[in-house]
């Protein structure tokens, strides 16, 4: 591989395809919108409470890691169905396997919420 030296424009340029990225993710994923509309459900619910600047933390971790691993589980799916667009048991193995990967972490992520969020309900109706 060549080594290219360090150039700003090029580094502007990655930061632009990325963002297309993100964008195409948003506007194209349906379960990347449904962790968008929990994501704003939660950031509300969190305004509304209080959260303090560490559960503000956890609670952003969990929506960037969710929506990245999402965005790795497109990639992977759109590549798969590039290179083989026909059934293969090894393709269904790599996007199950990706799949799972982002229900595991989205899992997790609402096991957190309810760690901070379940006793700030009860706090508030109690």
């Amino acid at each position: 591989m060549e080594k290219k030296r360090f150039s700003l424009t090029d580094r502007a340029r990655s930061f632009k395809y990325a963002g297309r990225g993100i964008a195409r993710l948003i506007s194209r994923e349906h379960n990347a919108w449904i962790h968008c509309f929990v994501a704003v459900c939660v950031v509300v619910a969190g305004l509304w409470l209080g959260l303090s600047t560490l559960e503000w933390a956890a609670v952003v971790l969990c929506i960037g890691a969710v929506l990245a691993a999402e965005g790795i589980n497109s990639a992977i799916e759109a590549l798969c169905d590039r290179v083989s667009p026909d059934y293969d048991e090894a393709i269904k193995h790599a996007k199950d396997l990706a799949a799972g990967a982002v229900l595991i972490l989205a899992t997790m992520s609402v096991v957190v919420g309810l760690l901070i969020f379940i006793p700030k309900f009860i706090a508030l109706w109690s």
